[in-house]
């Protein structure tokens, strides 16, 4: 499903140059949950909005289900990212003039969904808050915010499902079940799902932990016995 040779970045900070990631490659399976682990600072996020088509590495290639997204115009990254992937981000990132479900039709009425308040008013039901489809997101949660984020992410379907930090602005109560969530989604698409995390515990629940430490991958390893 992802693969990255060689992929480096490289920032400008104060008159300088920073290494956020350093010759890092990967293969991803198709239906596989990684967790990408590390302290802050290692390029774990980097990495995700790398894959994800929303930044541009200094070196490398990264393929996404067959496609070299590296060499993609930016029209033709936006077009990439509507139809193959959902991001779940630590800050929600909810359109806040627009109700929750409004929120969750927006991906459905830009690809040209006939049906798209339907799917939104089903999927937010899914993810427990039908009862709150008309609310804006200041009168939520932040629990209630990531779940619209979640059932907006997975609204197309997606074959590649990527969260960055998702639990990051949650208490642990809430954001486990947001972990549980994603993860229930996930199974019922069959999708491949990146999730970046500094939790340990967080990180145990993927099949494979990748973990990075100064842009650079420094474990690989199964959990329990899964396939990596």
């Amino acid at each position: 499903m992802i693969s990255i040779r060689e992929l480096s970045m490289r920032l400008a900070s104060g008159g300088r140059h920073v290494d956020v990631l350093t010759r890092v490659s990967l293969e991803v399976p198709e239906g596989q949950f990684l967790a990408v682990a590390g302290p802050s600072g290692s390029g774990k996020s980097t990495l995700l909005g790398l894959i994800a088509g929303l930044d541009q590495p200094t070196s490398g290639q990264i393929t996404v289900a067959g496609v070299d997204i590296t060499r993609l115009s930016e029209d033709d990254l936006a077009r990439f990212r509507r139809d193959t992937l959902g991001y779940v981000f630590q800050a929600y990132h909810l359109i806040p003039t627009l109700t929750a479900l409004e929120n969750v039709a927006v991906p459905l009425e830009l690809a040209g969904d006939p049906d798209a308040g339907a799917r939104a008013a089903s999927l937010l039901a899914e993810v427990g808050l039908a009862e709150r489809a008309h609310h804006y997101p200041v009168q939520l949660s932040g629990g209630e915010q990531q779940r619209v984020a979640v059932a907006r992410a997975m609204a197309r379907r997606p074959r590649l499902l990527l969260a960055d930090e998702p639990t990051g602005n949650l208490d642990s109560s809430t954001g486990k079940q947001i972990i549980e969530l994603l993860v229930a989604l996930r199974d019922s698409l069959a999708s491949t799902l990146v999730l970046v995390t500094h939790d340990v515990a967080l990180a145990a629940r993927a099949d494979r932990i990748v973990t990075l430490r100064d842009g650079r991958v420094v474990s690989d390893e199964a959990v329990d016995g899964r396939p990596a």
